[in-house]
């Protein structure tokens, strides 16, 4: 589980965030969610155009043992959803971190990633 990208950021609700420059953030399930999660058969994503809020619902991944929701770490709009899924979500198995990404936000209020853990502290919270 060490394999933990350093650059990202971590919801406690098992997303993580990467930066991509001028308020664009990735957003993905982590590699210890979709473990829990097992196989993915599907994954419902938002709409581009859609408004998010931090720490609210706004996608489900849904695998062979349970549909599980998906939170928004951060408030914006979602820019981008990776359509790559609807064809193969195992993507989000195989790759978490990479090519398995769910969706991509404009921040409204980047002061939110203070609230997120760094690679360390989710390490450090899902060993408990």
């Amino acid at each position: 589980m060490s394999n933990i990208p350093s650059e990202l950021k971590f919801a406690a609700s098992h997303e993580w965030v990467r930066p991509e420059g001028d308020g664009v953030y990735t957003i993905g399930i982590s590699k210890h969610a979709q473990e829990l999660l097992g196989d993915m058969v599907f994954v419902e994503l938002p709409d581009v155009g859609d408004n998010v809020d931090a720490g609210e619902d706004c996608a489900v991944a849904e695998s062979v043992k349970a549909a599980s929701d998906v939170y928004s770490p951060l408030t914006g709009e979602v820019i981008a959803i990776n359509e790559e899924l609807e064809d193969a979500p195992e993507t989000v198995n195989s790759d978490p971190f990479g090519d398995g990404w769910l969706f991509k936000v404009k921040a409204s209020d980047e002061a939110e990633l203070a609230s997120l853990l760094d690679s360390d502290a989710y390490l450090a919270s899902i060993e408990d």
